[in-house]
């Protein structure tokens, strides 16, 4: 997963918030006509992009579009120090935590409602299955404790210089079944949980997801007008052989996309752009179009 585009409607505050409260760096800017379009992140991986546009209405949690982006850290004290950050930022809310069995996550929102995951894997040693199904929960993860556990005080000191990157995207959909053709069918991911009401999560290479879909506030939504909030979901895949079984996928199932050889663009059933890319591609280039 590349970074994800959030439309926003104070560039300079969101800015601003992310660079505090994630510990994340400018990495690039360019001008699209009246438009910004800034990108951070860790090191030289670009973890979200920002695109002033002030003029949108605000993020309704009832519409489809994202539900959270989920920022992976390679280890706690990396997680512990960026979660301590954010929960001292006031202009973002903590929202909670929890133990998935195959992950420790905290949920947080942004000042204009975007909702971010920030989270560790557990080793894949580590994860249960049964019947050959991948196991999940929802398990109390106490924050304080953790903090008091992991917080290193030399990993805060430094902790912008610490890896992360996009680990998983989730998002809010109309109907389940819908997101099930779409995202498995079309684009090629499989499903490795769903069992949760009003919800599916599904991965390539048999990482406990890539991608998730629920309902949970957005039952029955329908394509979502244009605001503020998500922008665009990018995902890279490792060669053009991948996007040209993409778009035999695409092409079999009636759907309109745009391929420009490095990367091919298709909006889902709900509008929200989804570009895949191979290495290489520019992805402000990508977004642009």
């Amino acid at each position: 997963m590349d970074a994800v585009t959030l439309r926003v409607g104070d560039l300079e505050a969101m800015t601003s918030y992310y660079a505090n409260a994630l510990a994340l760096d400018p990495i690039e800017e360019r001008s699209r006509g009246a438009e910004v379009h800034r990108v951070l992140g860790r090191g030289t991986t670009p973890m979200v992009r920002l695109i002033g546009t002030p003029n949108l209405p605000g993020v309704d949690p009832r519409q489809a579009g994202l539900f959270h982006t989920a920022f992976l850290f390679d280890d706690a004290p990396a997680l512990a120090a960026t979660v301590l950050r954010a929960a001292q930022d006031d202009r973002g809310h903590f929202t909670g935590s929890s133990d998935h069995l195959v992950s420790e996550a905290f949920y947080f929102t942004d000042p204009e409602g975007n909702g971010i995951e920030l989270y560790i894997d557990r080793d894949r040693s580590e994860w249960r299955y049964e019947n050959g199904a991948l196991q999940m929960s929802t398990l109390y993860l106490d924050p304080n404790a953790y903090l008091q556990r992991h917080l290193d005080e030399n990993v805060l000191a430094s902790v912008a210089r610490a890896a992360g990157k996009v680990g998983h995207v989730h998002l809010q959909v109309g109907d389940i079944p819908t997101a099930r053709a779409f995202y498995i069918d079309a684009l090629g991911f499989e499903t490795t949980v769903d069992t949760y009401p009003g919800a599916l999560f599904a991965s390539a290479g048999g990482y406990h997801h890539h991608v998730a879909m629920n309902t949970w506030n957005s039952a029955g939504a329908g394509p979502r007008a244009a605001s503020l909030g998500l922008g665009d979901v990018a995902i890279t895949v490792p060669a053009r052989d991948d996007l040209d079984a993409l778009a035999a996928r695409l092409t079999h199932r009636k759907l309109q996309f745009a391929d420009d050889g490095n990367s091919i663009s298709v909006d889902d059933p709900w509008g929200t752009r989804v570009t895949v890319a191979i290495p290489g591609a520019d992805a402000e280039e990508l977004l642009a179009r």
